[in-house]
């Protein structure tokens, strides 16, 4: 299985983090992480829930800062940015939540609109054709003067994607874009996700759950356990491999080496703190 920290080729590696470890409290969500996230490529960030996957993108984008270790989005290192200098970052990375997080109150086409105006001076007409355009690349022109309480999950997802794309970003981060859908608005996505990649020559990372559809639409991939990437490659070099966790998590076996039970004190050191 290759080493998620082999790549040494700088310009072939669009996103590093190198010995990353992060805090939150007495519990370390990520330890001594590093990763290397490929150039033009989708990336499938994999592995079981509360492993750090969200905090990833949390620190891709400067959200969080690691106690130790140096986060690197091309040649930038984001941990060291703050202010306007984080924020010029920023506009180049696009993020689609995993609710959507659409404004209720704004129509889709004003929410795809949102970053042009707040971002840029570009004229309204200008500004017109660009929203439809990127409405029209997730098949959802027809949906403009809409509201998102109007739209299924599924599209409302695919407004925000819209969004996400507004400012042409050279990243696109999605955080367990799949979940909730249905079969058909699943494959919509996964499709979507993969000739957005493919057309605009951007860096796409995906967390996902999804397993039977990462071949789909990834080009590398990556499993996450205990705060580490215990694992790293192409879906086929996951699927065929012998480590007990990967074979564990790709076959969604109940029982392996990841535990179902939160580490906890014995359930009798419970009950006397609850007085019983």
């Amino acid at each position: 299985m290759p080493d998620p920290s082999a790549a040494t080729d700088a310009s072939a590696v669009a996103i590093r983090l190198d010995g990353v470890t992060l805090k939150r409290g007495d519990r370390a969500v990520l330890t001594d992480f590093s990763l290397a996230i490929p150039t033009g490529k989708v990336t499938a960030v994999m592995g079981p829930s509360g492993c750090g996957k969200t905090t990833v993108l949390k620190l891709i984008t400067g959200q969080l800062r690691p106690d130790k270790g140096r986060v690197w989005v091309g040649e930038t290192e984001v941990n060291k940015l703050r202010g306007a200098d984080l924020n010029h970052l920023r506009r180049d990375i696009g993020v689609l939540l995993q609710n959507g997080a659409l404004f209720t109150d704004l129509t889709c086409f004003d929410n795809v609109a949102l970053p042009l105006r707040e971002h840029t001076k570009l004229p309204e007409p200008l500004i017109r054709r660009l929203v439809l355009l990127k409405l029209q690349t997730v098949g959802l022109r027809g949906a403009a003067t809409m509201y998102p309480r109007e739209l299924s999950g599924g599209m409302n997802r695919r407004v925000a994607m819209a969004r996400a794309m507004a400012l042409d970003p050279g990243v696109m981060l999605y955080d367990e874009p799949f979940a909730g859908l249905d079969p058909i608005s699943l494959g919509a996505s996964v499709r979507l996700i993969r000739e957005i990649n493919r057309a605009l020559g951007i860096t796409s990372v995906v967390i996902t759950h999804d397993v039977e559809e990462v071949p789909k639409f990834a080009d590398f991939c990556c499993i996450i356990t205990d705060g580490r990437v215990v694992a790293s490659g192409t879906p086929d070099q996951l699927h065929q491999s012998d480590q007990d966790v990967v074979r564990q998590f790709m076959k969604g076996l109940p029982d392996g080496p990841v535990p179902f039970h939160f580490p906890a004190p014995p359930i009798a050191d419970d009950l006397l703190a609850v007085g019983v």
